[in-house]
C-alpha cells in the first residue's frame, strides 16, 4: 500500500449525497478479483452523461474527490475503493461515509476525510470557481487546506499510523512476526496433549 503523508492535488466536486457502492462501481463490473483494472468502471452509469463532473476537462487528473453526505453506503464491496484508487483518487472528503466503505478505504490506502457539511459546501464552491486550485492534505498534521479554507480532521490513530507507514493490516501484523512465532512456540508446549 502506498504511504499517505502529505498529498497535493486538485479536486472534483461531486455534488451528490447518498452515493452507494453500486453507483461507485456497478455490480456488473465485479467480474475479476484483482485490485487493478477498475478505473473505467468508476461511476460507469453516470459517466455516460457528457455533463457528469468526471467528464469535464477541467477536472481531469484530479486526485481528491469532494462528495456529499453518506458516501459509500450500500454493499461492502472493496471494489468501490479499488475503482477510486485506480482512477487516481488518493482521498475522498465528505461529511459522512458508509461505515464499511470507510473501513475499506483506510485498509487500502484511500484517505476518507470527514468534514462538516458547511466546509464541504465551501470546498465545492472553491474548486468549482477555480478547478486548478491546489488541495493539500497533510496526514502528519491531520490538516487540509484549499485556497482560504483550512480545516482539521481526525483519523483513528491505528489507521493513521498504518497509512503514514504504507502498511495494510497484514503487513502491520507481520512487523511482529518474531513475537508471534515466540508466543506460538510457548503456547504449543503449554497445550494439553492426548495419548491413545
Amino acid at each position: 500500500m502506498e504511504k499517505f503523508t502529505v498529498h497535493h492535488g486538485t479536486a472534483v466536486p461531486l455534488r451528490r449525497s447518498d452515493v452507494d457502492t453500486d453507483q461507485i462501481i456497478p455490480v456488473r463490473f465485479l467480474n475479476h478479483s484483482e485490485r487493478t483494472g477498475h478505473a473505467d468502471s468508476l461511476f460507469a452509469d453516470w459517466r455516460t452523461d457528457p455533463d457528469f463532473v468526471l467528464n469535464q476537462p477541467q477536472y481531469q487528473g484530479a486526485s481528491v474527490l469532494i462528495a456529499g453526505n453518506d458516501f459509500g453506503t450500500g454493499s461492502s464491496r472493496e471494489y468501490a475503493v479499488w475503482a477510486l484508487l485506480n482512477y487516481g483518487f488518493r482521498a475522498v472528503v465528505a461529511p459522512r461515509f458508509g461505515d464499511i466503505f470507510h473501513g475499506n478505504a483506510l485498509m487500502n490506502g484511500l484517505l476518507p476525510v470527514i468534514l462538516p457539511e458547511g466546509t464541504v459546501e465551501r470546498l465545492w464552491n472553491e474548486v468549482t470557481d477555480e478547478p486548478t486550485r491546489q488541495f493539500t492534505i497533510d496526514l502528519t498534521q491531520s490538516h487540509l487546506s484549499c485556497g482560504q479554507i483550512n480545516a482539521s480532521f481526525h483519523v483513528e490513530e491505528g489507521a493513521r499510523r498504518r497509512l503514514l507507514s504504507g502498511l495494510d493490516l497484514i503487513a502491520d501484523t507481520l512487523r511482529h512476526e518474531d513475537s508471534i512465532a515466540s508466543y506460538e512456540r510457548t503456547r504449543r508446549s503449554a497445550m494439553p496433549t492426548t495419548s491413545l
